[in-house]
């Protein structure tokens, strides 16, 4: 089978949009997300998506494929809360290595039957790693501006349980994503490496990080360039940002990150602006057209979404980016 090495060579390629979106409208209640393995559980497992892939694997198996019939070349495993500290809020952190084993198994069996289906047009799976709920770079407490709630060993350890479950699951890539505080990421792929180097493997590694608001700067406070710049030591198949803005807002943090990398550029915006309930209104018509931009400005060579998108979503924005070749890597200034 091809390497996504060598496809993203050959075109743009498409990620899938939001797992949580789509969970949504299953509206599962306490007793399904808890199913009959964990039905005597004594603390509240309703909200923890992680978990479905052992109590409801199917739904996970469903969304997964629609993802695949949409167009895409990528789905996340759904894994985005799989470690030790965020599994912590459910008291769950002793079934971590299965949560994402299982999620990573889950993805890699829909992934090949598509391929199989269509092997001119293999599918992959990206084993999700989240930036957890506890951040190493600012103090959770205002009035202790020294005091961290996590340390870099604490998050390393935690990831790389995280990343020996989602290899052995059958990932093919590891997306490190969401980053709003570069010290976090930075542990995760110290982690990784370390897994790389213990087993003698070599996996692609994404790394997406999350621009807050209109100061153009991660949660942590880091501009785009000085994003860039920390996590380039190390070897990536792409860099890019995802989540909390839509497709347009977006767009002049990836001209900057295009303007400044030779690598691959990944983008996977949100379905616009949350609105006063907290929902996404962007349809998948209005979405396309905003990365029909992103397109023609030549920024990207990965494309998906974040909130609110859907399948259908991705199938025009898959639509769109057949038309396209992927972006050409520049000399950078």
């Amino acid at each position: 089978m091809a390497t996504i090495q060598q496809e993203i060579q050959k075109r743009i390629l498409v990620l899938d949009g939001a797992m949580g979106t789509m969970l949504q409208r299953y509206n599962f209640s306490e007793e399904d997300f808890r199913g009959t393995r964990f039905k005597d559980f004594p603390y509240s497992l309703k909200g923890n998506n992680d978990l479905l892939s052992l109590t409801q694997p199917q739904a996970i198996r469903d969304v997964h494929a629609q993802y695949f019939e949409a167009g895409a070349d990528i789905v996340e495993t759904n894994t985005f809360s799989g470690t030790t500290i965020g599994m912590a809020d459910y008291h769950l952190e002793d079934w971590v290595y299965e949560l994402n084993f299982e999620s990573a198994k889950i993805a890699k069996a829909v992934a090949d039957e598509f391929t199989a289906k269509n092997p001119s047009k293999p599918r992959f799976v990206a084993g999700s790693i989240g930036p957890t709920n506890r951040t190493a770079s600012m103090s959770p407490d205002v009035n202790d501006p020294g005091y961290r709630a996590v340390t870099f060993d604490d998050l390393r350890l935690a990831y790389k349980q995280q990343v020996e479950a989602l290899i052995d699951g059958g990932c093919d890539l590891l997306l490190v994503e969401t980053i709003f505080d570069t010290l976090n990421a930075k542990a995760a792929l110290f982690a990784i490496e370390e897994v790389k180097e213990e087993r003698h493997l070599d996996i692609p590694i994404m790394v997406s990080g999350t621009i807050t608001d209109a100061s153009g700067r991660t949660l942590s406070g880091q501009t785009v360039e000085a994003f860039l710049i920390s996590i380039s030591h190390i070897p990536l198949l792409s860099v890019g940002f995802n989540c909390a803005l839509g497709a347009d807002q977006l767009k002049p943090y990836l001209k900057r990150l295009a303007r400044n990398t030779s690598l691959n550029i990944s983008a996977h915006p949100n379905a616009g602006l949350p609105n006063a309930f907290g929902q996404y209104d962007q349809t998948p018509e209005e979405m396309q057209v905003l990365i029909k931009e992103y397109l023609q400005d030549n920024l990207i060579n990965i494309i998906g979404g974040c909130c609110g998108t859907t399948p259908e979503h991705i199938r025009l924005i898959a639509e769109i980016a057949a038309e396209f070749k992927p972006r050409l890597i520049l000399e950078t200034i």
